[in-house]
């Protein structure tokens, strides 16, 4: 029996206006726009390349962290598209690929660090401990998929 390696991506969305509205963030948004920029950089080939093992796992609207997994081998398709997306769901936004790894628990590792370095920095702006204790809960808040690994 064969094996298939996986590579699982965080990425950072970031949208470029700063306006009130918050970046709502969905997995079938993100999918679709992922796989329609691979389609514009690479066609048909590129979207079936990446299409058996393509799939988005995790979105946090709060921190904007993103979790992609696709096979071994196709996802130098995705290494190469995620930068230059400009668009999901109709927003403007500007992607980053933050970590790149061949398990989803060490991907949940980096993310819970990740999430912990940018908590810090906000405590900073917060003045009262109910601002702090609601910040936290939404910036730690895990999934039931990262509580199997963490």
């Amino acid at each position: 029996m064969v094996r298939f390696k996986n590579r699982y991506m965080v990425l950072e969305i970031t949208p470029y206006n700063k306006n009130d509205q918050p970046l709502i963030l969905k997995v079938t948004a993100l999918h679709d726009a992922i796989q329609q920029k691979v389609q514009k950089l690479y066609g048909d080939f590129g979207v079936a390349a990446i299409k058996a093992g393509f799939n988005a796992k995790y979105c946090n609207m709060h921190t904007k962290i993103a979790l992609v997994k696709v096979r071994h081998g196709p996802h130098k398709f995705l290494l190469h598209a995620i930068p230059l997306m400009n668009d999901i769901g109709g927003r403007h936004v500007k992607t980053n690929i933050l970590y790149i790894g061949a398990t989803m628990k060490h991907c949940f590792l980096f993310i819970r660090k990740h999430q912990e370095k940018k908590l810090e920095q906000i405590w900073a702006s917060l003045r009262t401990d109910t601002e702090r204790k609601e910040m936290e809960t939404a910036l730690m808040t895990l999934t039931p998929a990262m509580r199997d690994f963490t």
